[in-house]
């Protein structure tokens, strides 16, 4: 009863892993380290995908055994990938460790085919909050899924080429383009997005007229609309290309 919940987020569009996993990667990090996120983006729900714990170095994941915690494992280091049945797999580092779960003693009973949040992953993570190890609940894995992670990339022109990985609420369009991979002379760049141009970096979401470009919260590169949404103004989408030139 002492625990405290936090709801990160309730508004991932249905069935969509892969914001999902943005918004867990860019949010679990500011947490209290020994922090547990429950993750319930589960589209195989009820089907044979596993559902894991995974234990950082300052976090507990209960989730899908679906990629949702790539950014996580990104961030981690943990770089070392191959294919197991045509499913691109991390190995796990030192330090790190992931089990299945697989004992239903700690599941909440009986079991619905529809809703695994409430009744497997639930329960464990209230479980590992009183002191349960993640060994204890069932089998040692030594690598996890991942999702494939868009990443900028040289153009042959010098052009600096992304994607836009999020649209959150606001309609501002954060792109896969970190802070870090922009030169130094951040001023005389240009960001092209759709058919629109935006010439350097504002430092706040008040500056100027029209679209601008900023380092968000995030790290990332985000394109934003003064006072609008930047999204329903160049029509943009998930995966659509921003150069930096």
């Amino acid at each position: 009863p002492e625990i405290k919940l936090v709801d990160i987020c309730h508004t991932i569009k249905p069935q969509d892993i892969s914001q999902a996993t943005f918004v867990l990667g860019t949010a679990y990090q500011f947490f209290p380290e020994k922090t547990i996120h429950v993750v319930v983006v589960d589209p195989g729900v009820g089907t044979e995908r596993r559902a894991i714990i995974l234990r950082t170095p300052s976090a507990d994941f209960v989730d899908p055994d679906n990629g949702v915690v790539s950014y996580v494992l990104q961030q981690c280091k943990s770089v070392k990938g191959r294919l197991i049945n045509n499913r691109q797999q991390v190995e796990l580092e030192p330090g790190m460790e992931a089990v299945t779960i697989t004992k239903p003693q700690f599941w909440r009973s009986p079991v619905s085919p529809t809703f695994h949040g409430r009744d497997i992953f639930a329960p464990v993570a209230a479980r590992l909050s009183l002191g349960l190890l993640p060994i204890d609940s069932g089998e040692v894995i030594t690598s996890a899924p991942t999702l494939p992670l868009p990443q900028p990339h040289q153009a042959p022109d010098g052009s600096l080429v992304g994607c836009i990985l999020h649209i959150d609420s606001f309609g501002n369009l954060i792109t896969s383009i970190k802070g870090d991979d922009l030169p130094q002379t951040k001023r005389a760049i240009t960001i092209e997005v759709g058919n629109q141009f935006v010439s350097g970096l504002s430092r706040t979401y008040a500056e100027g007229r029209g679209l601008l470009a900023l380092i968000g919260s995030s790290g990332y590169l985000e394109v934003s609309l003064k006072e609008g949404s930047a999204c329903a103004f160049l029509n943009a989408e998930v995966g659509n290309e921003v150069k930096i030139r």
